[in-house]
């Protein structure tokens, strides 16, 4: 190895080590979600890849001429500004993202763009890193429960469908978040990748390939839950349970691995002498190393801490220890339902709930949390947050007509079913759409702005002789505003 190479290598080592120190707190978020999630534990094998990938392309990578090259610190600049609203907006995706994308940028700035081109596919699969896919779990239930519908039908055995709930004359099945497919949907991707990579050399067999590697994994779900609920008409609910369970964790990705790459196989293109880096070496000669762009890379980087730091130590406003549901005309309060349904909020400043029946005999549960500023665990969207707490054994179902500025959805339990209509109010708004609250918590964290927050939910029991959703309205239209409702908890728990 040159001098050249090792002091290139030296710097970007130590640039590497700086930027996991400085954001150790989401590295470490990273590592210990990749240990403790099975649907992230593929994420474990990233690094060594990447490794082997690099191994691949040293010969050749290694007849480049590495060098600092001030724009690069652009894509340094861009990851920092992403971290920084990732932050404000309270969402550890964003984060985690601008985080592997200020390690790439170091290797483009500190190794020059000649070995950024080399390495580019090992750069690009650090993303895999990142862990990504429980946003796509609702739509993959939906997605997994009218496949197995389709599959029901042709095979001739009578079925109803509400949301991600099959019932069939032999039981009453759930297409659970655990079985919607997203763990070997995420693992099929990156594996995907890999191959297509390692595999191919043409673009159009490349994306042909990942789309194939998308659609098998979600077809091959569909047909496993319609296996389970076959198997469960032949024999027993447990046993089709058991048999899931094994075919599930064991088999299953095995195969699909198998099936993708046996429809592949005669399609590779790549041959195992094939260079890795397309068209000519482009060798330039040596350059002394500009000390001011290695100092731009650690002041670009250090640049997000330091409005982290400022955003921390202007304060919170103080709540009080206790604020009180509102008074409802026409509506008193009541003991507690039976079903023991209870959103799920963590980290919130207070949280109230209590039931409300009125002379016709309708009954609503009204949910409230308050959050006097959002950060890590303390966020009032998110995975697990609302309606439907995926450690319960409520589950959401589909959802359903949103009232004005809410939004509204069924959510079921074994022999139960409900309506939640769920209202957001941060920044100044009330809305029911996760997105324009996440919006709306970047903008006052960016800017300076209050920080609190409020959710209201109010839910209602499906009954024979009173559907759910009249009875909200009801509720709704003798409350007031949601609005005004949630501005004046913040309002009064601050003491102003």
């Amino acid at each position: 190895m040159s001098l050249q190479w090792k002091n290139h290598l030296t710097l970007l080592g130590g640039a590497i080590a700086l930027i996991l120190l400085l954001f150790f707190r989401d590295a470490a978020d990273m590592a210990t979600i990749w240990w403790t999630s099975s649907t992230f534990t593929h994420c474990l094998f990233i690094l060594p890849l990447v490794g082997w990938l690099i191994w691949q392309r040293r010969g050749e990578v290694a007849r480049l001429t590495p060098r600092v090259w001030a724009p690069g610190l652009t894509l340094v600049a861009v990851a920092g500004f992403g971290w920084v609203l990732g932050e404000a907006a309270g969402v550890s995706l964003i984060r985690h993202i601008c985080l592997v994308l200020m390690l790439q940028a170091s290797v483009v700035t500190l190794l020059g763009p000649s070995v950024a081109r080399g390495l580019m596919f090992p750069l690009f699969y650090l993303f895999f890193l990142v862990p990504f896919g429980e946003e796509l779990v609702p739509p993959l239930q939906t997605i997994t429960a009218k496949l197995c519908m389709i599959f029901l039908s042709w095979a001739g055995m009578p079925a109803h469908i509400e949301g991600v709930f099959i019932s069939t004359p032999t039981g009453y099945f759930e297409v659970a978040e655990a079985c919607a497919g997203v763990k070997f949907l995420v693992a099929m991707v990156a594996y995907g990748a890999l191959a297509a990579n390692v595999c191919f050399r043409k673009w159009t067999r490349r994306i042909a390939f990942m789309a194939l590697v998308l659609a098998v994994p979600i077809l091959a779900n569909g047909i496993r839950a319609y296996g389970t609920i076959h198997i469960s008409a032949l024999t027993s609910n447990d046993f089709a349970a058991g048999f899931d369970h094994i075919i599930y964790g064991w088999f299953f990705f095995a195969l699909v691995m198998v099936i993708v790459m046996g429809i592949a196989w005669k399609f590779f293109d790549r041959a195992i002498d094939d260079p890795w880096l397309d068209g000519q070496i482009n060798l330039v000669p040596p350059q002394p190393i500009r000390w001011a762009i290695p100092a731009g890379l650690v002041a670009l980087v250090m640049i997000p801490l330091l409005w982290q730091f400022a955003q921390n130590t202007l304060g919170h406003v103080p709540m009080p220890n206790r604020i009180a549901l509102p008074e409802v005309a026409g509506w008193q309060r009541a003991d507690p339902a039976v079903d023991d349904w209870k959103p799920r909020f963590d980290g919130a400043d207070h949280r109230l709930q209590g039931d409300y029946v009125n002379a016709k005999g309708d009954r609503v549960t009204l949910a409230i949390a308050v959050y006097a500023w959002q950060g890590d665990g303390k966020e009032i969207v998110g995975y697990a947050q609302g309606a439907a707490d995926p450690e319960s054994h409520w589950s959401w179902t589909n959802d359903t007509p949103p009232p004005p500025s809410g939004k509204a959805e069924r959510i079921f339990a074994p022999g139960l079913a409900r309506e939640v209509a769920s209202f957001y109010w941060v920044g100044g708004m009330t809305t029911g759409a996760a997105q324009m609250v996440k919006i709306a918590t970047l903008k006052s964290r960016l800017f300076g702005r209050d920080q609190a927050a409020a959710a209201l939910l109010i839910s209602a029991q499906d009954r024979r002789d009173a559907p759910s959703r009249p009875q909200i309205d009801a509720f709704l239209a003798a409350m007031g505003p949601p609005e005004q409702l949630t501005q004046n908890l913040v309002v009064t728990a601050r003491g102003k």
